[in-house]
């Protein structure tokens, strides 16, 4: 299965931040946090289906997540802020005081044992 190399955006999420209110620790919550949108056509290329758990990963970090269309450019992936993605942001700020999060190249796959071409209808 080929890896697909997209720039991540992270930011706030309606879930997140309804999950906010039921808990960082609530299942809401955690799953809003361990979910990467990505472009269709970018899931089609990577054989990966709404619902499919993905291996996302960098040089500073690896994560496993579960991936959803969203209406996101080629080339591009987003997450909601949380401990997830904080895994593949470095610590560097150029002297802004803060982290660059808002463009992180990432190395997307299937995770392992994830079967081909699943779809779950999220």
């Amino acid at each position: 299965m080929p890896e697909l190399v997209v720039t991540l955006i992270t930011g706030r999420s309606t879930r997140q931040g309804v999950g906010v209110s039921t808990g960082k620790h609530s299942s809401e919550y955690q799953e809003a946090i361990q979910t990467v949108q990505l472009n269709p056509q970018d899931m089609a290329q990577a054989g990966l289906k709404n619902g499919s758990r993905i291996t996302v990963k960098n040089s500073y970090g690896s994560i496993e997540a579960t991936c959803v269309a969203g209406g996101l450019a080629r080339g591009l992936a987003f997450m909601a802020f949380g401990t997830a993605c904080n895994r593949l942001i470095g610590s560097e700020t150029y002297a802004s005081g803060m982290p660059d999060s808002k463009h992180v190249q990432v190395e997307i796959s299937p995770a392992p044992g994830e079967p081909e071409s699943r779809d779950r209808g999220k």
